[in-house]
């Protein structure tokens, strides 16, 4: 038995009533048990994580998805995983994720926690808990309101790394913004040595396009999307550091999966998109820093389910339907390249909110490349949310058929006239409160079976 504190233990206790509450009465609520649990004892999580071995995925793109294929992984391995699949990655959602696997008469000893963290909140987290590992997938802009520009994201991680100069960093190598950091910890990079084409022109509304240091423009042997790729700077001589794990090739890009050489294993990732492939990159750097064996790490990832409004496929009466989480112009852009990927007629569904968690300002949705879907056989193409106008406009300024819209508010209706689309495929694209709203009204008509 873990010796913990009465506050901690009435902590604990409170939590888990907590989680009990909110899953059977309110169908969700997977950030407030933590709350709950840190009015007892404001340092629970240095009790309650104790004994497990820790892997921290944070940035802004991806991190859901990597912490679902890590997870999957060392479960295929055979370890005992805890991880918050859900994505309430705020720091008391973290607490809620110890809390909800918490058992008083059992040690966590050899057991692995793969933590999915805001960029902000990594420095609570490391505050009471040393990762094995922590990563970060990416930055891009995101939640201006909220977090300002990617430099001063990075900054907010970094506060949190200081903490831990005994935790691994590993890192996407092709994002400028990772090299040099002014930290002591053991650092080990992943990216792309192999892309799709030999663009080098960085386009105007991409992130992080000045050197870090001297502030003199990028040069790139090559671009894989927005800022990221093999990066040099021609002044300082500032460049990309060594990889250790890489893209050696892609030998396969379809609509559902990716085939791609990871030094010299072969690896199909079960998520489509150039993305997922970094996704499934980090995953493998992971597994394979912990020792896992690269047959196990090959087939755990092409395995890997789509859940929770991650390429998440439902049945809406024989309507195959596609959720993917968007929530700024690179990650958009990214789900936009999928669907390019179509060759066959289907429909679209935009849902935009403008919620907290999304967002308060969607003026970002002018720097998404919506004009590359002017030319594809999209026939139905629904609109939604609470700024669905704002989307209409700007769908019918990129080229889009105007025809072809149909803007519905309300999910009865809307879903309604889903069933009654002219194509049996259709990709749902919704911001986080959008997709968490629209899954709870499927999830109340039988359409998803589990909810969280």
């Amino acid at each position: 038995m873990i010796k913990i504190n009465i506050k901690s233990i009435l902590g604990v206790l409170a939590g888990k009533l907590t989680i009990f509450l909110t899953k059977h009465l309110l169908k969700g609520g997977s950030t407030f048990p933590g709350t709950v649990a840190l009015k007892f004892d404001k340092q629970i999580l240095n009790k309650i994580a104790k004994g497990y071995k820790v892997i921290l995925v944070t940035g802004t793109n991806g991190k859901t998805t990597t912490t679902s294929m890590i997870s999957n992984i060392f479960k295929a391995k055979g370890y005992r995983v805890i991880t918050n699949n859900t994505g309430a990655n705020l720091f008391r959602g973290v607490v809620s994720c110890f809390i909800d696997n918490y058992r008083f008469f059992k040690s966590n000893e050899g057991s692995y926690a793969i933590i999915e963290v805001d960029e902000a909140n990594v420095k609570f987290v490391t505050k009471y808990i040393e990762p094995e590992i922590i990563t970060i997938t990416n930055l891009f802009r995101d939640q201006l309101d909220r977090y300002g520009e990617v430099y001063t994201t990075l900054n907010k991680i970094l506060e949190g790394i200081i903490k831990v100069p005994n935790t691994k960093l590993v890192l996407n190598g092709d994002d400028s913004l990772f090299g040099k950091l002014d930290v002591p910890n053991k650092t080990i990079y992943y990216g792309f040595n192999k892309t799709l084409n030999d663009e080098t022109a960085i386009d105007i509304n991409a992130d992080a396009k000045f050197c870090k240091f001297c502030k003199s423009p990028y040069q790139y042997n090559f671009i894989t999307y927005n800022h990221l790729g093999d990066f040099y700077c021609p002044n300082c001589h500032y460049k990309r550091a060594k990889l250790k794990y890489a893209i050696e090739d892609i030998l396969n890009l379809a609509p559902d999966h990716s085939t791609v050489m990871i030094n010299e294993t072969k690896v199909t990732i079960s998520q489509s998109g150039l993305y997922n492939i970094y996704n499934g990159l980090c995953a493998y750097a992971i597994g394979k820093e912990m020792n896992i064996d690269n047959n196990c790490i090959a087939n755990s990832l092409g395995k890997q389910d789509s859940s929770f409004g991650r390429q998440e496929e439902i049945l809406i009466e024989g309507k195959k339907a596609k959720i993917i989480l968007v929530k700024n112009p690179a990650g958009y852009n990214q789900a936009l390249d999928t669907l390019c990927l179509n060759t066959e007629n289907f429909s679209t569904l935009f849902m935009l909110n403008d919620n907290y968690a999304d967002g308060t300002d969607v003026s970002w949705i002018w720097d998404v490349d919506f004009e590359k879907l002017s030319n594809l056989p999209i026939k139905d193409i629904f609109i939604s949310g609470t700024r669905l106008y704002d989307m209409a406009v700007r769908l019918k300024t990129a080229g889009l058929n105007s025809d072809s819209f149909i803007v519905e508010s309300g999910y009865e209706e809307l879903t309604e006239k889903v069933k009654n689309s002219s194509t049996d495929r259709i990709y749902i694209l919704a911001t986080y409160t959008a997709m968490i709203n629209y899954r709870k009204y499927l999830h109340s008509k039988g359409y998803i079976k589990k909810l969280w």
